[in-house]
């Protein structure tokens, strides 16, 4: 798949994908960001993505991130629209310092994953009754 891509700093490398079966690319840092204890922080990914019709780039952490740095995506899971491609869209990463120190996230640094998938939006069709019996919990079965 082709994507347009736009780096706010050329000196640091693209997006890459780190091994041949990776689902994922890595976002570096444009900029050094200091997150204080319990704060949450934006910190800059250096890019702005034209992703293509029909699909959503799912922006989230690396799973080191809250190990070795004390940090967590507090919505879990960034998506990026097809439309969101300003010149002034540059992909965030959002995160929260669960640490008890101030944490630094230097420039160049692996921050984030992106992964592109396949979307539809949905066409309505209200309806009185499903036709299924209730099967109760939240989110279980049993």
């Amino acid at each position: 798949m082709d994507v347009a891509v736009r780096r706010i700093d050329q000196s640091l490398p693209l997006p890459q994908y780190h091994s041949h079966g990776a689902v994922g690319f890595d976002l570096v840092t444009r900029a050094a960001t200091t997150i204080a204890p319990g704060a949450i922080g934006l910190v800059p990914g250096n890019v702005i993505v034209k992703v293509p019709e029909g699909y959503a780039l799912l922006i989230v952490a690396r799973s080191s991130l809250p190990r070795k740095k004390s940090l967590v995506c507090p919505h879990a899971i960034g998506v990026i629209d097809c439309d969101y491609h300003g010149p002034e869209d540059e992909i965030m990463v959002q995160v929260q310092n669960i640490g008890d120190e101030p944490v630094t996230v230097d420039r160049g640094e692996r921050i984030a994953q992106g992964l592109f998938v396949r979307v539809e939006q949905a066409q309505w069709k209200e309806v009185d009754d499903h036709g299924a019996q209730t099967r109760g919990g939240f989110g279980s079965t049993g």
